[in-house]
């Protein structure tokens, strides 16, 4: 039974993660919520084996307290320890409070920083304190949520480029995923992955209407990437396509 867990499953391509997963009941599922988020659309989809779990991860104090939580009344049985690690890592929450004609000469620096710590230090911690609770498994899939406003080349080509504070901190976070991939297995779980994805321009609330791509298109494809995974993989940037994205 593989155990999932999602960070920011309330709403968008989280709750659609979940929506996916649940259909087969052999899936343990973590998902996590802001603690002043709407969980109904959540709760009405969980089953049995889903879990809810309050993480903030603009709050590294909430992201630890969110770890401590899953080690121990999750992941534990009730004579203690269990051997129940996450299998799937799934790093969806993220912010975009960039106007969409913000450039590089007008950068708003409280925007900006409040970006980076949901995009780049939320996502840092959540691995740093799962690993240190010995929460993963030794042949962990981790997917941090990018975009190919993340990446340099992509946007080199763009006219106009939009949404610049957006375009840096997930920069940011695909050259976190390079780290964190090899540091994982420095760590001792030799046989993990850790990839960026591009979910595409995808209809959610932050998408918006005029997307092109429904949310449960874009979750199957990438639920179809992080299930095929093989160890080559590690520090890879993928869209929901399956195909490589340029870093």
């Amino acid at each position: 039974m593989p155990t999932y867990c999602i960070i920011g499953a309330n709403r968008g391509l989280g709750l659609e993660f979940v929506r996916q997963l649940v259909a087969s009941p052999d899936n343990t599922i973590i998902a996590t919520v802001r603690p002043d988020a709407d969980r109904a659309d959540l709760l009405e989809i969980s089953s049995p084996t889903t879990y809810i779990v309050e993480c903030d991860t603009s709050s590294v104090p909430s992201v630890h307290i969110f770890s401590n939580t899953v080690a121990r009344n999750v992941l534990s049985g009730a004579d203690g320890p269990s051997t129940t690690k996450i299998d799937f890592l799934i790093v969806n929450a993220g912010v975009n409070g960039s106007p969409r004609d913000e450039d590089s000469l007008m950068l708003n620096p409280v925007l900006l920083s409040e970006q980076i710590a949901v995009n780049v230090v939320g996502p840092a911690k959540v691995l740093e304190f799962l690993m240190d609770r010995k929460a993963l498994s030794p042949s962990v899939r981790v997917l941090n949520m990018s975009s190919s406003l993340g990446s340099m080349e992509l946007s080199a080509q763009m006219s106009p480029r939009v949404c610049v504070g957006y375009s840096i901190t997930k920069a940011a976070l695909n050259m976190l995923t390079v780290h964190q991939g090899h540091d994982l297995r420095a760590r001792g779980l030799s046989k993990a992955v850790v990839i960026a994805m591009d979910p595409g321009w995808v209809k959610t609330r932050m998408g918006g209407e005029s997307a092109p791509i429904e949310a449960k298109d874009s979750i199957a494809g990438m639920l179809k990437v992080l299930h095929g995974l093989k160890e080559d993989d590690n520090v890879s940037f993928f869209g929901s396509d399956g195909k490589p994205r340029p870093w």
